[in-house]
């Protein structure tokens, strides 16, 4: 079943429940490549463990193959913003920060999300630029589920979330351009889904509804250039760089953070579907 104009595609319960095994797919792969972040670490190690705990799990990773890309997660480090190409002589160093992008697809479904994880000992500032973002990502999420449940939610809502708590965190810049989508059969669907934005606008938010949300901010500018490679994107005036991501899906009695190992119950509490048990491991 889909929206019209957009082509916003509606899952059942039981096809969201699929999603959900794809995003524990991914966010095993998410929690093996935090642990492995150290000095002297390469993003074609990262590149390497999510392959084999993707494959381990009878998935395939989404992103090898996609339009050419080739590898399985993206690798963004320091004033790399996203889509950057893990590489064996990009060696983490003491202080970076790395943003890891993954997905994964099992029976047909697709999971997705990004973690900004510190190298060894970071400036404080940038780690509390990282939980800013985090911080965004729920208030996004937070809202979409508040939006359907009241039956008055539009899309830009949730933009509307992400960029106000941004800049209630502090001065940074919200990425333009790039944002979260639509995810389901395929990776990337309608709709776009900003950082940013006057809210109650879009399509309304109603149960079916299955969304990356994914904010990403710079420590200066937020304008950006895409490299050589036709991939990594960075930031133009060098600035560090930080992208978190969760795939979420709207259900009639709550949302679902399918790619949160709790379902976001942690971070949302009650706004959790029922069908996350509450008492369910948060690793």
């Amino acid at each position: 079943m889909r929206r019209h104009q957009l082509d916003i595609q509606l899952k059942t319960p039981d096809q969201i429940e699929m999603m959900r095994a794809a995003g524990l797919v991914v966010a095993e792969a998410l929690r093996r490549m935090r642990e492995a972040v150290a000095p002297g670490v390469s993003t074609a190690d990262l590149d390497a463990i999510a392959e084999s705990t993707i494959r381990e799990a009878g998935a395939a990773p989404s992103f090898k193959g996609y339009h050419g890309f080739p590898a399985s997660i993206c690798s963004s480090v320091n004033e790399q913003v996203v889509h950057a190409i893990p590489s064996p002589t990009q060696v983490l160093r003491e202080g970076d920060l790395v943003s890891i992008d993954c997905g994964a697809v099992l029976n047909g479904w697709h999971g997705d999300a990004a973690i900004t994880v510190g190298v060894g000992e970071v400036d404080p500032a940038l780690l509390k630029m990282a939980a800013v973002a985090e911080d965004s990502m729920w208030a996004g999420i937070a809202a979409a589920a508040r939006g359907a449940a009241s039956g008055k939610g539009r899309l830009t809502d949730i933009s509307h979330a992400v960029e106000n708590a941004v800049r209630r965190g502090g001065r940074y810049g919200i990425v333009d351009g790039y944002g979260g989508h639509g995810i389901g059969t395929e990776m990337h669907q309608d709709p776009h889904v900003l950082n940013h934005g006057r809210p109650g606008k879009g399509p309304r938010l109603v149960p079916g509804m299955a969304l990356a949300i994914e904010p990403m901010i710079t420590k200066g500018s937020p304008r950006t250039a895409e490299l050589a490679d036709g991939w990594t994107v960075v930031t133009r005036d060098g600035s560090m760089a930080v992208h978190v991501e969760h795939s979420m899906a709207l259900l009639p009695d709550g949302v679902w953070v399918l790619t949160a190992f709790d379902g976001g119950r942690g971070r949302l509490g009650d706004l959790v579907t029922s069908r996350q048990p509450a008492d369910s491991p948060t690793r």
